[in-house]
């Protein structure tokens, strides 16, 4: 008894010992507060360059409620451990960032680490930001502290014991976070690196098109291989890109100015408020993250080259003409008579983008790995800019039932795509429609419209 009683004391001090020396290493001090700084007395040339930065970082897209102030936080962001609400980032002293110096913003950005000395969530992509040079992090500073100043306390974090105690983030840190700014590489063109440090940093791209580990993490060796974010698909933007047309640097850097391409179609999704940014952002700034994915998809290869030179061939033969609807009263000839009744007048590719209908022989999600995001685009539509000429498309919720969908969409990828049909539309259909999907609508201008059922966001954004 005596023995086991010493072993039991002797693993009880090495616990104690154990946690007081994580506690030592996950201990990060305060850094003391600051009067926010004179609003005219900030440089004009930086605070613009920190806008295209912000731009470029999709700031306001997370660090804006439904329906609240820009940058004021309070968006609900959904994790697999639970919802981690967005900080409010204008110069506010009180529930802000207004008493952050340069420095403690700085520390948030390469370490992860607010002005209070507390370790932050990845939901805040710092494993990205990290690679953000000073003269970079002063600019966005400037920016952020020329900004109104918003009064609004972010709802606390819904993440439950022991998630909610921030000093374990010191562990999955040291897992999987590797701090350090960007280093570029000399036998590659500056154009190369500069799209390698946006895409990489600000702009975290990987956040969403990366797939993530069990604990959150990205895994570094499917990078930008694909990943679902807010139920939609963010498709590979690697080699393994499921484009029917392969990307190259002229058309990625036409989709990221324009939200859209003609052998491409528009952009959607997450990815509406993404181009909506770029689009404002210097020219060279989007056209260096094109080069820099087109070299990463690299040159296609014969059987890709060989399918694009098919959907063309197609689109050649069918000239827009109306085909025959087959008789039947199942399977592929409810689809193709939904197809054609609801689809073909704008996607027969006789109207051009972004106003008309892309022809689905090159629809990215016709051909991808799962239907999701032509589930969703079918369902909730394309929502159009407030204001503004953009693409739009009319939702079909509540018009198609869960059978008539599946019919809709098993023709879609049996007609224009040569892969195999999908083997989970079914399901994916019906978590859409019964909710357990919850999906976030994004207008054609970037900004969100959710879809008008109770168990989705209700709240519009403006």
């Amino acid at each position: 008894m005596k023995t086991f009683l010493r072993v039991l004391a002797g693993l009880a001090l090495l616990l104690v010992i154990g946690v007081a020396a994580f506690a030592a290493y996950a201990w990060r001090s305060e850094i003391d507060p600051v009067d926010p700084p004179a609003q005219a007395g900030l440089d004009p040339a930086l605070v613009a360059r920190g806008s295209d930065l912000a731009a470029i970082g999709n700031c306001n897209v997370c660090h804006t409620a439904p329906g609240g102030e820009t940058f004021a936080g309070g968006l609900g962001i959904p994790t697999p451990f639970g919802t981690i609400y967005s900080t409010n980032i204008t110069p506010d002293p009180e529930t802000g960032i207004g008493r952050w110096s340069e420095a403690a913003f700085l520390r948030s950005m390469r370490e992860g680490v607010d002005r209070e000395g507390r370790h932050l969530y990845p939901a805040f992509p710092y494993d990205h930001y990290t690679l953000v040079t000073d003269e970079d992090n002063r600019a966005l500073y400037a920016f952020l502290m020329s900004r109104k100043h918003v009064r609004a306390q972010a709802p606390e974090n819904e993440l439950p014991f022991p998630l909610n105690m921030r000093m374990l983030l010191a562990g999955w840190k040291a897992l999987y976070f590797r701090e350090g700014a960007f280093q570029p590489d000399p036998n590659r063109s500056a154009e190369w690196n500069r799209g390698r440090y946006l895409t990489e940093g600000l702009s975290h791209c990987g956040a969403c098109h990366t797939p993530r580990n069990r604990f959150g993490a990205e895994q570094r060796e499917l990078h930008l291989a694909g990943a679902e974010v807010e139920n939609w698909t963010a498709y590979a933007i690697n080699a393994a890109s499921p484009a029917p047309i392969p990307w190259n640097a002229e058309s990625l850097a036409f989709y990221l100015r324009h939200g859209w391409h003609q052998e491409h179609g528009v952009s959607r999704g997450p990815m509406a408020p993404v181009t909506a940014n770029l689009g404002s952002v210097p020219e060279e700034d989007a056209r260096a993250i094109a080069t820099y994915l087109a070299d990463l998809m690299g040159e296609p290869n014969q059987e890709r080259q060989t399918r694009a030179d098919a959907a063309r061939a197609a689109i050649r033969e069918e000239g827009g003409a109306p085909r025959p609807v087959q008789a039947g009263a199942s399977g592929s000839g409810i689809g193709e008579a939904i197809y054609v009744s609801a689809c073909e007048g704008c996607h027969d590719g006789r109207r051009p983008l972004p106003f008309g209908g892309l022809n689905l022989h090159l629809s990215t999600a016709v051909n991808g790995p799962n239907p999701q995001n032509i589930i969703n685009v079918v369902l909730f539509g394309l929502p159009g800019a407030k204001g503004e000429p953009s693409a739009m498309m009319p939702a079909y919720r509540g018009v198609l039932n869960e059978d008539q969908l599946v019919a809709l969409l098993d023709y879609m990828r049996e007609r224009f795509s040569d892969l195999p049909a999908w083997t989970d539309t079914r399901e994916r259909v019906a978590q859409t429609m019964g909710g357990e999907r919850k999906v976030t609508v994004y207008r054609m201008d970037g900004t969100t419209q959710a879809p008008p059922e109770s168990s989705m966001r209700t709240t519009p954004w403006p």
